[in-house]
């Protein structure tokens, strides 16, 4: 009789499908509404913001979600991310344009074949940290347009979108998460805490850095790995329709037309960061610069109306998946408004925290903000929400407000990486064509590996009563 082994997996290796766990977290939300009580903090209003009232947590008349408002929060969740959703399309109909122009393709080919293909670890490495770059300087949602180039640039060298989803949008993630002059969540918690904006930038930029090292060196043994055993990659089967390399990398050259479409993305670009630091641009703002770069772009390449036409609704086909995964993820945030447990979770988390030894306070303080990003996934809205909380609540424990913001910072950037609430995520990987769970299969080995370096950094900072 013989024996059949079955290997036994972690847990993240047998995640289910993307909208089976969207829907069981929606099923969840639900749950929880009948079981916790409703609550809510009393908010001011300061310049502008409404920032919670520390030691106002009250409970209010309980508010159950039924089966038809569980599923009546899907349809609401698509029109409070429709931003979001638009800015999935419009950028995929902008490089829907650019690549039927041949410009992105013939801009990495030939990337790749003046650097070398000897050289492939080293792009991996520098890409890496570029993107990390972009994420720390120019911001989240800012950079979507930039992701399908990392997906061209690995299947040029022999990767998959996996790969192109680490370089991007992991590197992105986790530059814009523990940037040490993210506005949104240090720039909200220094306004707060009242420090000085973006002080203790050192121990931040450190932390900053070698997490971006971290994702590079695990971008590059996932390389190695699926170059040896093409059978690990976890690409398979993945739509790369467009994305691959059409000839030899040695015949690449890019013609007059392609470098007219690069100077446009370029400009466009350009306009953007101008638009989102000087003039309050947003999502719709963004949206609308993509369709006019994909507008330029098909002029600049002779396409007729037809042939325009064509291309806005191929490149919004091959959206269409990612899209729709926002509006189905945001559904979780209107149940957790509308069940009104959001403040419930962040008080009892809060409540946890007391009377922990010092080091132990610091790091459970940052594991309770990855657990509240979850249902709070915006960075700002989560400061304005619990650090009026956390900031007192450090200080009794023994902690300095700067620790506290640390803390808040990596709970909330690091979660980032898995949190299938957050729409710029989710429509970052729609971008690359991956979804949720097979991200999460890839990065979070790597989250384990951060959030130790990061628990390592909180220490040093009690230990130095960083402030």
């Amino acid at each position: 009789m013989s024996n059949t082994h079955i290997e036994s997996k972690p847990w993240y290796k047998r995640i289910p499908h993307a909208v089976t766990m969207l829907f069981g977290i929606i099923i969840l939300v639900t749950v929880l509404t009948h079981i916790l009580p409703a609550g809510t903090y009393e908010r001011i209003l300061v310049d502008g913001r409404k920032i919670v009232v520390p030691n106002s947590y009250t409970t209010i008349e309980s508010t159950p979600i039924g089966l038809l408002s569980m599923f009546k929060a899907i349809p609401l969740g698509f029109k409070s991310a429709a931003e979001i959703i638009f800015i999935v399309l419009a950028g995929a109909i902008m490089f829907g344009f650019m690549e039927r122009s041949k410009a992105v393709e013939n801009s990495v080919g030939t990337l790749v074949n003046k650097l070398g293909l000897k050289n492939k670890n080293a792009i991996i490495v520098i890409m890496t940290f570029i993107y990390g770059l972009l994420g720390v300087a120019v911001g989240y949602e800012n950079n979507i347009a930039m992701v399908p180039i990392a997906a061209v640039l690995s299947l040029a060298l022999g990767g998959d979108l996996i790969l192109a989803a680490g370089i991007s949008v992991g590197a992105m993630t986790i530059g814009f998460g523990l940037s040490p002059i993210n506005p949104y969540t240090v720039g909200t918690g220094h306004k707060i805490a009242e420090l000085p904006m973006f002080s203790g930038a050192f121990l931040r930029s450190i932390l900053c850095l070698i997490s971006l090292s971290i994702m590079a060196y695990y971008n590059v043994r996932y390389f190695k790995k699926i170059i040896k055993f093409p059978e690990k990659s976890l690409g398979k089967g993945l739509d790369i329709s467009n994305l691959s390399l059409s000839r030899p990398i040695e015949n690449y050259r890019i013609s007059i037309n392609n470098w007219m479409i690069i100077s446009i993305f370029i400009i466009g670009l350009f306009v953007i960061l101008y638009g989102v630091f000087n003039l309050g641009w947003y999502l719709n703002e963004l949206s609308a610069v993509f369709l006019m770069v994909a507008v330029l772009c098909g002029i600049v390449s002779r396409m007729d109306a037809t042939k325009m036409s064509e291309t806005v609704l191929k490149a919004v086909a091959v959206a269409a998946p990612g899209a729709f995964m926002v509006g189905y993820a945001t559904s979780i945030k209107v149940l957790m408004e509308t069940g009104n447990i959001g403040d419930t979770i962040s008080y009892n988390l809060s409540l946890m925290l007391n009377d922990l030894p010092l080091y132990a306070s610091a790091i459970s303080m940052s594991v309770s903000q990855t657990v509240i990003n979850f249902f709070i996934p915006s960075g700002s809205g989560q400061a304005l929400a619990t650090l009026p909380v956390m900031l007192p609540l450090g200080e009794s424990l023994g902690l300095t407000r700067q620790i506290t913001i640390l803390a808040f910072q990596i709970g909330d950037g690091l979660s980032n990486l898995i949190n299938p609430t957050l729409g710029g995520l989710i429509a970052m990987l729609s971008m690359c064509r991956v979804p949720i769970d097979r991200w999460i299969r890839f990065i979070f080995p790597i989250l384990i590996s951060l959030f130790i370096i990061a628990s390592g950094a909180l220490m040093i900072a009690v230990a130095i009563n960083y402030n």
